[in-house]
């Protein structure tokens, strides 16, 4: 159901996952897609929840300033925190099966940063997620890495994937944050836009 006031707008969705187009389109909203090539850099002062936001917004404004007055663009980033660090994207397998190591046997959060913007406002926020893994063999790990390559997933993980039915215990939070949007709250967002 498209909220009341978000009518008069043509939506967009500044990225090119396909599990935030699939979120997106389960909410039942029309939007476009308009990928950023903004690089994915932020300052190192940054802290856990102030990094997904940021990139977020990033990729929003990039978008945003080459659309028509009536856009109303939403962009997304999450990140995987463990250890006082961000995990991003693996760059190859190896680095794919060195970040599962890490999160195996262990707790850390997935915090996803949105921004939603249109010609005259502004908002950004997020959602955070805490995640249990059980002990994960390195036979598993492989398993996993070579099958799915999940080299464009922070964290070099898809909970909605295999590693996800057989090595996440536990979760504190929203299921689909972890998948790359919190959809309750870009809906909640949107319909006070």
């Amino acid at each position: 159901m498209v909220p009341q006031n978000l009518q008069k707008y043509q939506l967009i969705l500044a990225s090119k996952s396909p599990r935030r187009q699939h979120l997106l389109k389960e909410l039942g909203l029309d939007f476009q897609v308009h990928v950023s090539d903004v690089e994915e850099y932020f300052p190192p002062e940054l802290g856990m929840t102030a990094i997904p936001e940021y990139l977020a917004e990033l990729k929003a404004t990039a978008v945003r300033k080459n659309l028509p007055e009536n856009s109303l663009v939403i962009a997304a980033d999450t990140i995987v925190w463990k250890d006082e660090e961000v995990l991003g994207k693996p760059g190859n397998r190896d680095e794919a099966i060195q970040m599962l190591q890490h999160l195996s046997s262990s707790q850390h959060q997935v915090i996803t940063g949105v921004n939603i913007q249109s010609a005259t406002k502004k908002y950004s926020f997020h959602a955070v997620t805490a995640v249990w893994f059980d002990e994960l063999t390195d036979a598993e790990i492989e398993y996993y890495v070579d099958r799915f390559k999940p080299y464009d997933k922070a964290g070099g993980y898809g909970i909605q994937e295999w590693i996800g039915f057989v090595g996440v215990k536990k979760i504190e939070g929203s299921f689909f944050n972890v998948m790359g949007l919190p959809v309750h709250k870009v809906y909640q967002f949107l319909k006070e836009f």
